[in-house]
């Protein structure tokens, strides 16, 4: 492998937050790169300040490197300024571990969290030296994969990603790396390789091996399937049955620059047992499973023991919803309140039982209790089936005032199916009414941070068909909501409402954005998730030189009967039970 820290060491002093690429933080692995292991570097398509806070990444950096035949380094996109001073000095994109170029490895590993950061893979496939396009690839390039929740829709970014890896990948990888070894002594080329992979079925989908028809006229997707031998025409999500038989990363690396998550993270359970018809994450990461109380406090007592960490944080789409939640907090608290150690918990779901939960309550961090009612009226939330009541937030919100909070995080989505301008005014009503409560019991009323987000449909949910709110309508939404607001106390922060009708382009997308994705990529779009950086200008352009109508993918609704662009993924609910469980939510408008 080549050495390339010489040439970069000169380039630190003249770019931003230099300690982000030196590598050499504690608990990095560096291995010798044996020719007979395979290479695995793993891409996150964002800053290292935010890739090193995400626990996937984690999780199969330590998968890969407890194995003796495979390493893993990291690699994350280079800021601006360091992606102008490598192209001037002809730099290729390196990993952090032993500053070799990505391209050496045999994996290039993309984890899609969302669909802003597909400009940010293309950057990052371009500064490797790597083709962009999975169809100009040759047998010295290495094998680019991607996982993650945009796995669940790959077809806007197919023509750049060799495999995609859909669902739980802790055992998949493992998977890729035996195949991978294999292949030399079989004397297997990396179609060979990719198409035993898409054989499989289980998780594995090789885009190249498809082909979709389009109606010349009017764009429908006509038809979708396999062009190989062998290949399934539906590919099946990867779940791992028993979540205590993969290991926690109870050694995950401490950053030197600060990270937007410095904390020991744990999940505690994988999956959901709600069933909000907006939510994709219980889809892809259903059934639910959960591990065994004793791993967990293992994995807790392990990981403070690597790090130091003054926090310790249970992840899952809802941790209240966790078997004997209870008794792990009492046993967590009772464990590490004599090291000043938090507990803190991301995912809450208000109900009833919350308010009633005074160990969950105050068993946490106090910083700021963060919860998602996504809509403000009990209408509206039984239309999206999150069955919460405004009586129990209000009486959530008095215990956790009583318990010593005074600043609250409120998630709301605007543009929900059926939507109407009292669900609007609601939503207003309820952030005034949470700051209010604890004027009683504290003198003053609570701090309110409330983020409204666009609802975008989401593949493989109940609400994929239906048709996003124009823009119009939301700036409408917006200065509704605002103007209904009093005093200081509540405070508002609503997503870009341009970014948001990209992503809805991008969520339900088929293969013919990709022209538009790279496009884009080649006019400056990169890092579009960062307000400061993204281009909607550039990104209408882009659209347009690729001939796609943004209004027909984001505010068209679909119909029943239409062919989708993912159904050959299948998460595990038939397209019939989704479309009943729409028709569901619709009588009650």
């Amino acid at each position: 492998m080549t050495d390339l820290w010489p040439q970069i060491e000169k380039i630190l002093p003249l770019v931003e937050t230099p300690a982000q690429y030196i590598g050499g933080e504690v608990n990095s692995v560096v291995k010798e790169h044996d020719p007979h292991h395979v290479r695995i570097a793993l891409a996150f398509p964002d800053t290292y300040k935010i890739g090193m806070s995400h626990n996937g990444l984690h999780l199969l950096y330590a998968v890969v490197n407890d194995r003796d035949d495979a390493v893993a380094e990291r690699v994350f996109t280079p800021w601006t300024d360091m992606q102008r001073r490598m192209r001037e000095r002809n730099i290729p994109l390196f990993t952090l571990e032993t500053h070799s170029p990505a391209k050496e490895f045999d994996v290039l590993g993309f984890s899609l969290q969302h669909e802003m950061c597909y400009t940010n893979v293309l950057a990052m496939l371009d500064l490797a030296q790597v083709p962009l396009k999975s169809v100009d690839r040759g047998a010295d390039d290495p094998i680019v994969v991607a996982g993650g929740p945009c796995a669940a829709n790959p077809e806007p970014m197919a023509e750049f990603i060799d495999v995609f890896v859909v669902g739980d990948g802790e055992e998949r990888i493992v998977r890729l790396i035996e195949t991978l070894k294999r292949a030399p002594r079989e004397g297997r080329d990396r179609r060979a390789v990719l198409l035993e992979l898409a054989r499989s079925g289980d998780g594995f989908y090789v885009p190249g091996l498809y082909e979709a028809r389009h109606d010349a006229s009017s764009g429908r997707l006509l038809s979708f399937g396999a062009v190989a031998p062998g290949v399934p025409a539906k590919v099946s999500k990867a779940t791992i049955a028993e979540l205590d038989s993969v290991r926690m990363a109870t050694r995950p690396i401490i950053p030197f620059p600060e990270a937007v998550h410095d904390r020991i993270t744990l999940e505690i359970m994988r999956g959901c047992p709600n069933s909000c018809r907006f939510c994709q994450s219980a889809a892809l990461k259903s059934p639910v499973r959960w591990r065994s109380l004793d791993s967990i406090l293992d994995a807790a007592e392990q990981a403070y023991e690597n790090t130091g960490y003054d926090e310790i944080s249970l992840i899952s789409l809802s941790s209240g919803d966790c078997p004997n939640i209870e008794e792990l907090l009492f046993r967590l608290s009772a464990r590490f309140k004599g090291r000043r150690v938090g507990i803190s918990l991301p995912s809450l779901r208000i109900d009833a039982h919350l308010a009633t939960f005074p160990a969950v309550i105050s068993a946490v961090r106090k910083a700021g209790l963060t919860l998602a009612p996504e809509a403000a009226t009990d209408r509206l939330r039984k239309v999206i089936n999150k069955c919460v009541r405004n009586q129990d937030f209000f009486d959530t919100m008095q215990v956790a005032f009583r318990q010593g909070w005074n600043i609250v995080k409120l998630y709301f989505m605007i543009g929900l199916p059926t939507e109407t301008d009292a669900d609007i005014d609601g939503i207003a009503a309820l952030a005034q009414e949470t700051a209010n409560l604890r004027r009683p019991i504290g003198g003053h009323p609570a701090n309110v941070n409330v983020t409204v987000s666009p609802f975008v449909p989401k593949p493989h949910t109940p609400f994929q068909w239906e048709a996003m709110t124009g823009m119009d309508r939301l700036l409408e939404i917006e200065r509704r909501i605002r103007t209904r607001t009093h005093g200081k106390s509540v405070k508002y922060k609503v997503h870009n409402l341009q970014r948001s009708l990209v992503e809805g382009v991008m969520s339900r997308g088929d293969r013919r954005c990709g022209r538009a994705i790279e496009l884009a990529y080649r006019s400056g779009c990169a890092f579009d998730s960062w307000d400061d950086l993204f281009r909607f200008d550039l990104w209408e352009k882009a659209f347009k030189e690729a001939g796609i109508d943004p209004a027909d993918y984001a505010y068209r609704q679909r119909s029943a009967d239409e062919l989708l662009p993912w159904e050959h993924i299948d998460l595990g609910t038939p397209k019939d039970m989704l479309w009943k469980e729409r028709e569901l939510a619709m009588p009650q408008a």
